[in-house]
């Protein structure tokens, strides 16, 4: 069935393609996070356990909607681990890193989101593809915020 939603066959590919860009990013972000929550040590172990856990939360639901608006614009959604990495600039740790190191990790991954989720405002915007730059924009507002948080606890 035909797509009819004010934008073109290229510019729904475009904005797709810059969400699933984000979809990577996040979804790197997600395994790191998650990762950290397993295997934090030290003497703030419970507070940046319960931290993590409410990210790594967050993320996996922001998954889902990136995923979503990709279908909605017509397109499919990477459903792979591989496939979802392959645009990420995120990368998994060699190890366990210390605690300070997890918190210094997480702040640039969220930063790497951000700057995914600017990349795609610019193209929606350029798309007239508004439901996509509010995404892009939630997206980078909650980055942004989880990275000076995670900032400051360093």
């Amino acid at each position: 069935m035909s797509i009819d939603i004010g934008m073109s066959d290229d510019a729904r590919k475009s904005s797709a393609d810059a969400l699933k860009t984000l979809l990577g990013e996040t979804y790197a972000l997600y395994v790191k996070t998650h990762g950290y929550h397993w295997n934090v040590t030290g003497p703030r172990f419970n507070a940046l356990h319960t931290l993590f856990m409410t990210q790594y939360t967050e993320l996996w639901q922001a998954l889902d909607v990136i995923a979503e608006r990709i279908r909605a614009l017509g397109h499919f959604a990477p459903g792979s681990s591989g496939e979802m990495m392959e645009t990420a600039t995120i990368k998994p740790d060699n190890g366990v890193p210390d605690a300070e190191t997890m918190l210094k990790n997480l702040a640039a991954g969220h930063e790497a989101v951000s700057r995914a989720a600017k990349y795609g405002i610019a193209l929606a915007e350029k798309n007239a593809d508004p439901v996509s730059v509010d995404l892009f924009t939630q997206r980078a507002q909650i980055s942004e915020k989880t990275a000076w948080m995670l900032r400051a606890s360093v």
